[in-house]
């Protein structure tokens, strides 16, 4: 038996917790016994909100880094079975829960381990059929029953997203072009809203959270932001990922209007620079890809 850590990540948030692997060892031995014999890993991650260990060689354990991110874990406990078998990739497979110990006050989660790796924006292998297989997903995610269903984290118009976006451009200061990214921020404010039913959508559809194998998407995992709303939010992962040479393939394949184009391209925008200083110096990696995005969303605008 064995648990060790690679060098301990830097805290992202004020509110976050200490994590390491023998405290995940200890709690394992305690609520599932039969898994205590395996050795455990922390893994390198860009995730935000929960951190990750490999326990054996088949599961994952998926710990809340502070208490904002404890409802995402139990959303994913309720949703994950009910959209797993719907999708045509796999996503995580709950097979335990558990619940607040003397050495940690939150529930956790093993999951069954997924094999792929995280693609690289810039990087992309395949990029074609990656295109196709993420349009597949979200297709495939918005055919799903969305009756009952919570609204997503990200599901609600753009418009709601305005003060936040314009803080951060501000906050950033001269490290991005503040006149550009406004008026593109602004532009995505014009398109028209969504007025159909709202239906499922991911919500944070980014390369942390997918994963690839020989070239084709083998999963998606992170449904914390899943819910119903504005489908638009899953149109994200053209700018933050998919190359400029794909991106119209994709949009095809989900079959966007111009008005949900807009709207994703919005979220995209959004999304990056409100990451963008926050995530500046600790999480190097998240940062990038935010500044891969900006830089995408600006170059396409000339």
């Amino acid at each position: 038996m064995s648990a060790h850590d690679g060098p301990r990540p830097q805290k992202m948030h004020a509110d976050e917790v200490d994590l390491d692997a023998p405290l995940v060892q200890r709690l394992i031995a305690r609520r599932f016994p039969r898994w205590a014999a395996l050795p455990v890993r922390r893994l390198a991650s860009s995730g935000t909100e929960n951190a990750m260990f490999r326990l054996g060689t088949d599961l994952l354990v998926r710990l809340p880094r502070r208490p904002g991110a404890v409802p995402d874990l139990r959303h994913e406990q309720r949703w994950l079975p009910r959209l797993g078998p719907l999708l045509p990739v796999a996503v995580p497979e709950p097979l335990g829960l558990g619940e607040p110990d003397e050495g940690f006050p939150w529930p956790w989660s093993v999951y069954r381990w997924l094999a792929g790796r995280n693609p690289v924006a810039g990087a992309v292998r395949e990029p074609e059929r990656l295109a196709g297989d993420l349009a597949a997903f979200v297709r495939a995610l918005r055919r799903i029953d969305p009756r009952d269903v919570p609204p997503g984290y990200r599901g609600g118009p753009l418009r709601d997203r305005d003060e936040p976006t314009r803080a951060a451009v501000a906050e950033l200061g001269g490290r991005v072009d503040g006149g550009a990214v406004t008026a593109l921020w602004e532009q995505s404010l014009r398109a028209p809203e969504h007025t159909g039913p709202p239906v499922w959508a991911h919500g944070d559809l980014s390369p942390g959270n997918v994963l690839v194998d020989k070239g084709r998407l083998s999963a998606v995992i992170d449904f914390g932001c899943a819910g119903v709303g504005d489908p638009a939010v899953d149109l994200i992962v053209a700018w933050n990922l998919l190359p400029a040479s794909v991106r119209d393939t994709f949009r095809k394949a989900v079959g966007a209007d111009d008005a949900e184009w807009a709207r994703g391209r919005g979220w995209a925008l959004s999304i990056s620079l409100i990451q963008l200083p926050y995530y500046w110096d600790t999480n190097p990696a998240l940062a990038e890809n935010s500044r891969h995005v900006i830089t995408e969303i600006l170059g396409e605008a000339g």
